[in-house]
């Protein structure tokens, strides 16, 4: 891990093991991009970006030297109006109106570390585990500096970015756009890949070639969304699972994103990654600053999986924190879709008591134990109990869950207020909205105004009382609705365009206090499933509830596709019934449990309404589980079959002493006369061999991953699966 400055050719070299990091101070102190990829040692002249002379790409001002233009130099942080007419990585409007700015070089500092960000979800490392490379720009003129931040750590293919903006004028700014990254590449030959989706459909991978112009990627709904992850890859054509160059880039943010995509005409690349700057201005007084979120880049020359399991270690040890960052997630029971709002506490008592039986741990009690809440058009806001429901209060219910051996959780959704409740009825005002228009509805229910200090402070209040006298052990924090009317009567007409922005903010305020103070409670983000999966949330939640669809057959291309960035232990599934109350479809109860399991298992069916024979099931299920939870939840992730290629969908698990390993195969719809398959396996050591569970033959490493396995041929019908557990020494 070395980050060095070159004074004779005032150049940066930030590297470790896995990658190399360049940038050049140009003679007119313009920081420009050198190279981005595999750790070289240095890097000789043969690489200065060659001087041409483009027509239509004008010159550094008053210049004469017609061979160097902002149009075509890769630069480090770009701005627009001197010569550059790619997309720029900032736009500040300065007093007289002029968008035009003129950073250079002014300082740097390489410091061992990596300091907090205030008010900002941000990964984390000791002293001896990373360091931190500053570089200011400054616009003299202007009286604005920015630092860019660069992050390197000894263990990781990763760079960590962002920047902030500091304003020493006696005059005020208007930020309009403020990328927290922002990288020039000298070719524009790669293919990009992205996440996206809809409700129930989250985190579709799709591969798409990259042509001339600008492909944006972004989020305008107040979250990060389930229409788009806030993460995108750049690969080299021939990149797969586990050969090939890739580049990753995942915003630390919940909130509205834009990842900008442009190759111009000279077959060169720039990418920007940062908060949407749709409808986003930023009022910046003097000697203040602006502090963008992070963007955590990797880079790969081992394919999909080489990022993945770059991001999956990186984020469980360098974002994820408190207590539940390494602890195994217990197993648990939600009891929505067994019961929707139509329950009371004695109905609950017997779920309750048939999963202490087969060995669940933890019992979520979901919507409607508050307020009026008999449907999802009422009650939110109003954050006591339902004494219809729980006539001796929400402890009694809790101690007679604990008294199971179970531990107890509680579903909330705090960022919403029904139009029916009690809290809009005394405060109206504490809603988003524009004055004298209506306000558009969403699941029955308006959206509170979080970038708001009072309102946030209610409902810290009410939140603290019910976790205290409930005894939570587990939250499920909810968001069902995305933002509309994003105007907020508190701010001035000038501070509107900082709304969204504040708004998250101020969740991350609220969220930072609630984890402070309830240390030992599990957390779980989820927005109508998978529609807030992001970085930033992850840093406050260790998990997040993957997707409101729970189908199997859905779940295998959503949990393959949410696992290209975020490691297995963050994501929660869940067992339902059998049809699938979201797609109508029948699958077995096996196939449903070995999809749960590759994931925090939970089951979400009324397991008194089913036969004993799949409580048996379940039992064993939950037992198997809790017996490989440990390699699940943190040994290393190999994607084998994509179900976005085929009928079928494999991924495995493999210890980090590569002792263990856990397959899981699936097979979609069966087919007649089937051609013969061969899995060949991944993450082994070919030095040992391997023992399957069950079975006496002891099988080289080597052999399983180069030859490989026939898969078997006793799969019949639709919807089926296959476990194996094998290990080095023999199972007995």
């Amino acid at each position: 891990m070395t980050i060095t400055f070159n004074q004779e050719r005032r150049m940066f070299h930030i590297q470790n093991k896995f990658y190399s990091y360049i940038m050049t101070i140009e003679e007119n102190d313009i920081l420009s991009s050198n190279y981005y990829g595999a750790r070289i040692r240095n890097l000789s002249h043969i690489r200065n970006y060659p001087r041409i002379d483009r027509s239509f790409s004008p010159n550094m001002y008053d210049s004469e030297d017609r061979l160097f233009s902002l149009d075509t130099l890769p630069q480090e942080y770009a701005s627009f109006g001197s010569g550059d007419f790619r997309e720029p990585a900032f736009i500040f409007r300065l007093k007289n109106g002029s968008f035009i700015s003129d950073f250079r070089y002014k300082s740097h500092t390489i410091t061992f570390g990596k300091k907090i960000i205030e008010g900002l979800p941000h990964t984390h490392g000791k002293k001896e585990e990373c360091e931190t490379l500053e570089i200011i720009i400054e616009d003299v003129l202007a009286q604005l500096e920015i630092v860019l931040n660069y992050t390197t750590f000894e263990k990781y293919a990763v760079l960590v970015k962002s920047a902030k903006v500091i304003n020493h004028s006696l005059d005020k700014i208007k930020i309009e756009k403020m990328m927290s990254m922002s990288l020039d590449l000298p070719n524009s030959k790669y293919e990009l890949i992205h996440l996206n989706g809809a409700w129930a459909r989250e985190t579709q991978i799709t591969r798409e070639t990259i042509h001339t112009g600008t492909k944006i990627l972004d989020s305008k709904r107040g979250a990060s969304s389930h229409q788009q992850n806030p993460f995108f890859a750049i690969v080299d054509p021939n990149t797969n699972e586990n050969h090939g160059e890739i580049y990753g880039f995942s915003l630390v943010y919940s909130g509205n994103f834009s990842a900008q995509i442009q190759a111009d005409s000279y077959n060169q690349l720039r990418l920007n990654f940062g908060i949407n700057p749709f409808q986003f201005t930023w009022n910046l007084a003097a000697e203040d600053s602006f502090q963008t979120p992070e963007v955590v880049m990797v880079y790969s020359e081992d394919g999909l999986t080489g990022m993945s399991q770059q991001y999956h270690s990186f984020y469980r040890n360098h974002l994820l924190r408190g207590k539940h960052q390494n602890l195994e997630r217990p197993v648990l029971i939600n009891n929505w879709e067994a019961t929707y709002f139509d329950y009371d506490e004695n109905s609950l008592v017997q779920i309750v008591d048939e999963a202490s039986t087969l060995g669940i741990e933890l019992f979520v009690l979901d919507d409607g134990w508050f307020g009026t809440r008999n449907s999802d058009t009422e009650g939110l806001g109003d954050w006591i109990v339902n004494k219809d429901k729980f006539p001796n209060g929400i402890k009694n219910f809790s101690e007679k869950v604990k008294s199971k051996n179970m531990k107890f959780g509680i579903w909330v959704e705090p960022e919403m207020i029904s139009k029916k409740s009690d809290l809009y009825r005394q405060h109206p005002d504490w809603c988003l909205q524009v004055e004298g228009r209506g306000k558009s509805l969403g699941r029955g229910q308006y959206v509170l105004d979080f970038s708001r200090s009072e309102v946030r402070d209610h409902i810290e209040e009410v939140l603290t009382d019910v976790f205290n006298e409930a005894q939570v052990n587990y939250v499920k924090w909810d968001m069902n609705r995305h933002i509309t009317e994003a105007f907020s009567i508190q701010y001035t007409n000038e501070q509107q365009g900082e709304v969204y922005h504040r708004y998250i903010l101020g969740l991350y305020d609220l969220l930072d206090r609630l984890v402070t103070k309830f240390p030992d409670v599990l957390f779980e983000g989820c927005s109508g499933g998978g529609g807030r999966f992001d970085p930033g949330m992850l840093y406050y939640m260790p998990q997040t509830w993957t997707s409101d669809n729970t189908d199997p057959v859905s779940r295998l291309s959503i949990q393959y596709g949410t696992s290209l960035v975020y490691p297995i232990v963050t994501m929660g599934a869940h067992v339902s019934s059998s049809p699938n109350h979201q797609v109508g479809r029948e699958t077995s109860l096996e196939m449903r449990g070995t999809t749960a399991m590759a994931g925090n298992l939970g089951y979400e069916l009324n397991i008194l309404n089913i036969q004993e024979n799949e409580k048996k099931l379940i039992a064993e299920q939950v037992n198997f589980y809790k017996k490989h939870r440990t390699l699940i939840q943190f040994g290393d992730f190999y994607r084998i079959l994509s179900p976005f290629e085929g009928n079928d969908c494999s991924w495995m698990f493999v210890s980090r002493d590569k002792s263990e390993a856990l397959i899981f195969y699936y097979k979609i719809l069966n087919q007649a006369s089937e051609p013969l398959k061969i899995l060949k396996l991944c993450g082994l050591d070919s030095e040992e061999n391997y023992y399957f569970e069950g079975e006496e033959l002891s099988i080289g490493g080597d052999e399983l991953m180069k030859s490989g396995m026939y898969l078997p041929t006793n799969l019949h019908g639709d919807y089926t699966s296959y476990v194996r557990y094998l290990s080095i020494e023999k199972i007995t």
